[in-house]
């Protein structure tokens, strides 16, 4: 068995696309050519129209506001909130998340977990029959 060396060219990262177009393409986009690449349930809620609030999170992003904080878990990662960072509400804290461009049109309450990992102690005693001879400390 003959082993080949052979140099491997380094593993280079590939720039992130949608569809085909990059993140500075989809930033000028105008939002008649935007809506039709966006997934079916996105293009639905820009063509029924955004809410007040929603505005209002759009043109805080687009203003440059260095600390955003929101409750908007339904409002959708346009690709301008890329390179940000924004504070997403989980139902009991703010949670800081730096929109990635692989993030473009989720939504942004999937990167704000609402819900943690159980963690289980000890049996309380009386639980079981076991637990009463579990050593108290």
């Amino acid at each position: 068995m003959v082993k080949k060396t052979q140099k491997r060219m380094p593993r280079r990262r590939e720039e992130f696309t949608y569809h085909g177009h990059t993140i500075e393409e989809l930033k000028t986009m105008p939002s008649s050519e935007l809506i039709p690449l966006m997934p079916a349930r996105v293009r639905r809620k820009f063509r029924r129209g955004l809410s007040r609030d929603e505005e209002d999170l759009l043109s805080r992003v687009r203003g440059g506001d260095p600390k955003i904080r929101t409750h908007l878990r339904s409002m959708v990662v346009m690709p301008e909130m890329v390179g940000k960072s924004l504070e997403i509400h989980n139902g009991k804290e703010f949670q800081k998340v730096d929109i990635q461009p692989e993030a473009v049109f989720h939504y942004l309450g999937e990167f704000a977990l609402t819900r943690r990992k159980v963690a289980h102690g000890a049996a309380g005693i009386g639980a079981t029959r076991s637990s009463k001879y579990v050593p108290l400390k």
